[in-house]
């Protein structure tokens, strides 16, 4: 308990340090709230001697302005108490949101930062949890801490008031603050362990939503929907009896932190009454203090709503402090690139590259849930070494596995190496500063991702903002221009609204084809000295890949192409060939000579040829027997 306690605490100073000024009011009004309820109980206490049992038995005359008086000053305090709660539930609102607001924003941005190795790793579900509802469990507790902090100041000014009213019934009524605060210790150190674990489960069953909704397209067309559905619903079980275990702690204790401020009221009461027949105590103080033990069973609970929050804002915080701790982040150097315009020459040296075992989930690590260490995997690239004269085509060829895709990522720097270098000009790309390599370099991946947006607005991605500088700017002539040289122009303009066009979620309402000359035109824009095409035509049908790649090769654009290909029309427009095989580069140089001496690469390009000459036969062959 301890440790989570003060971990919990450290993490609430943090946020109380961040934003300060919010929180320092709503610590003023909680203060107010406390010194106003206070003040009530002793009001209370003075009207009772002074108006009501002077009224009631007759001792003393009391007059109307009496009643008017003590009726003003109840309402003024009331007044000046319910201003306080005001002002401490909204500052303390506003402190809350403000932190989730601010840590949702630094997580997006660790995220973006983070290299695409490190999100290879951590399943995209995970990191949503980590965005919602982990940065929300890490600062719901500021909602309450402020006016837990302000019953300090009740406790304190009704401690006070009650041992002048009289020693023995205060500390009768006092006697059950410890046994709240016990009663609280315990059910924290019970709820520790549950809400962490419902915690960690609400990842987990964010993770798999995530999963079976982003393969929606498997699943229906393998008819996989049961299981998937099955799958879902065993996550959800467990997270929903991790929640039943949680709730069944959480109702066995209330109760009894519910009764004891009753009990110690009717303990004052009782004792009240005795030392009242005495003449030990005034009427008047016997009410006081049974009023201000009452008001305190609430406010006193908040410091259970406090313990009870501590365990989700640590494990909240954990997996929040484990992305925004990651020392994986992308380093940049400070260096640009030598020459200013031109295409780019590229020099691959001893490169090689390893793919990272997946990460494991900081609260499992901290449950010791941790699985057995993945077997490490083979190296996907081992010592490729070649070099792309600036201004020319080169096709990378190889069959599944080989590395081809994992290559073009290492060019435009997607991933780091584990070892060797990628060279722009000479210059190793770790060694560039940041944003070098993307305002010269472009990647046409084989997954288009389009966004739900306009064909325009897919294309230039901000490049026609009024803060883009006035050479990297684009406007629309920039855009028929890029979709042309990409062979989109036709189906942009014959779409209702041109380029204003919405293309929905992921590119909807394109084609395969169509989104992939999408994406094209979405490099060609920028320009880039650098283009690789990671089979980025693969969607299109060979007529119009050849004449996108005829544009390419006669734009006069002054870009050196790395082309990922495996059709025989792709491969021609090539300089030259790099044969790829289980990460290694088998051969390399003019296709035809590659072809001639290299029967691997011979077989990887004629397959597609002949898998369409033996559907054809085929075809004929039914079409002859039929006749």
């Amino acid at each position: 308990m301890s440790g989570t306690f003060t971990t919990g605490m450290r993490t609430m100073a943090r946020g109380a340090r961040e934003e300060p000024r919010l929180f320092a009011t709503a610590i003023a009004g909680s203060a107010v709230y406390g010194v106003g309820t206070a003040a009530g109980g002793w009001l209370v206490g003075r009207v009772t001697d002074r108006v009501v049992v002077p009224a009631v038995t007759g001792s003393a005359p009391v007059s109307t302005a009496d009643v008017w008086l003590a009726g003003a000053a109840l309402l003024a305090v009331t007044v000046v108490t319910a201003a306080g709660v005001l002002v401490r539930r909204v500052w303390a609102g506003a402190v809350a949101f403000a932190l989730q607001a601010r840590y949702r924003r630094a997580l997006a941005r660790r995220y973006l930062e983070l290299p695409l190795a490190w999100h290879h790793a951590h399943p995209a579900g995970r990191l949503l949890a980590t965005a919602g509802s982990d940065v929300e469990a890490t600062w719901q507790t500021m909602l309450v801490l402020p006016f837990a902090l302000g019953v300090v100041a009740l406790i304190a000014v009704a401690g006070v008031a009650m041992a002048a009213a009289d020693p023995v019934l205060a500390a009768v009524a006092l006697v059950v603050l410890p046994a709240l605060v016990a009663a609280n210790v315990v059910y924290q150190r019970r709820m520790s362990p549950r809400v962490t674990r419902v915690q960690q489960l609400r990842g987990e069953v964010s993770a798999t939503a995530h999963e079976s909704f982003e393969g929606a397209l498997v699943v229906k067309t393998l008819g996989l929907a049961d299981e998937e559905v099955e799958r879902f619903a065993r996550d959800a079980d467990r997270l929903r009896a991790a929640n039943v275990a949680a709730g069944r702690t959480r109702g066995g204790f209330e109760p009894v932190i519910d009764a004891l401020p009753a009990l110690g009221t009717l303990a004052v009461l009782v004792v009240g009454a005795v030392r009242a027949a005495e003449g030990a105590v005034g009427v008047g103080d016997l009410v006081q203090i049974a009023y201000l033990l009452g008001l305190l069973g609430f406010p006193v609970r908040s410091f259970g709503w406090v313990l009870s929050e501590l365990p989700r804002t640590v494990a909240g915080d954990a997996r929040v402090q484990a992305v925004l701790r990651e020392g994986a982040t992308t380093p940049w150097g400070g260096r640009d690139l030598p020459r200013g315009s031109g295409p780019l020459a590229v020099a691959v040296d001893g490169l090689g590259y390893r793919h990272p075992a997946p990460a494991v989930d900081p609260l499992a690590a901290q449950r010791g849930e941790v699985p057995a260490p993945h077997r490490q995997h083979r190296p996907v690239l081992a010592d490729v070494t070649l070099d792309v004269a600036a201004g020319s085509t080169v096709a990378v060829v190889g069959g599944t596995g080989s590395g081809k895709s994992t290559l073009a990522g290492l060019l435009v720097r997607l991933v780091d190496p584990t070892s060797g270098a990628v060279l722009l000009d000479g210059v190793d790309v770790r060694e560039l500063a940041e944003g070098r390599v993307a305002g010269a370099a472009a990647l046409v991946p084989q997954s288009t991702f389009v966004f739900d947006d306009t064909v325009r607005g897919n294309i230039t991605l901000g490049l026609d903002a009024d803060d883009v500088p006035p050479e990297r700017r684009v406007g629309d002539d920039d855009v028929w221009a890029a979709l042309r040289l990409a062979r989109a122009d036709g189906f942009v303009a014959a779409l209702p609204n041109g380029l204003d066009e919405l293309v929905g979620e992921r590119g909807s309402t394109l084609s395969g084809g169509q989104r992939q000359r999408l994406a094209l035109a979405r490099a060609l824009v920028r320009r880039p000295r650098l283009l690789v095409l990671d089979d980025a035509t693969s969607a299109l049908d060979p007529a119009v890949e050849r004449a996108v790649l005829d544009g390419l090769a006669s734009s006069g654009s002054g870009t050196t192409v790395v082309v990922v290909a495996y059709r025989p029309a792709t491969i021609a427009l090539a300089d030259e060939v790099v044969h790829l095989e289980k990460g290694r580069v088998v051969d390399r140089g003019p296709a035809e000579e590659v072809a001639a001496r290299d029967p691997g690469y011979r077989d990887l390009v004629t397959a597609y040829a002949r898998a369409a000459r033996d559907r054809a036969a085929e075809a004929a062959q039914h079409g002859t027997g039929m006749a």
